[in-house]
């Protein structure tokens, strides 16, 4: 079982920058990836940034050159640092984690989402 702790969000102006972090614990796993998705009021939720156990990284094209992901592999730490939001990046965002477990059983797991909302 994965626990996630997200933590950073909240209110921002444009052009703004704001950090979220998302804590994986547990026992009897291992990490495949840890990202972040991010779903608007009436949409969808969509993919906004990922990173992989070998640091791979993929950003939605709305994001690329604004956000960044990292990982601290040795704390299962995944950080999204948002740089020069808009109005439009306004959402709940959420950390999510593809594992596997000892068995061998592959599993995602959701944080609890924080809300971003970027605004004047």
């Amino acid at each position: 079982q994965v626990q996630l702790v997200e933590s950073g969000g909240g209110l921002v102006q444009p052009g703004g920058s704001l950090r979220l972090s998302c804590a994986a614990s547990g026992s009897g796993f291992s990490i495949n990836a840890m990202g972040w998705y991010r779903q608007a009021p009436g949409k969808r939720r969509d993919l906004v940034a990922v990173i992989t156990s070998g640091r791979s990284t993929r950003y939605a094209d709305s994001v690329k050159g604004r956000f960044t992901i990292s990982k601290d592999n040795g704390n299962n730490l995944v950080h999204l640092q948002m740089n020069s939001l808009k109005p439009e990046d306004t959402a709940v965002y959420y950390c999510n984690v593809d594992s596997t477990s000892i068995g061998g059983g592959r599993k995602t797991y959701w944080g609890q989402g924080t809300q971003v909302t970027v605004s004047s």
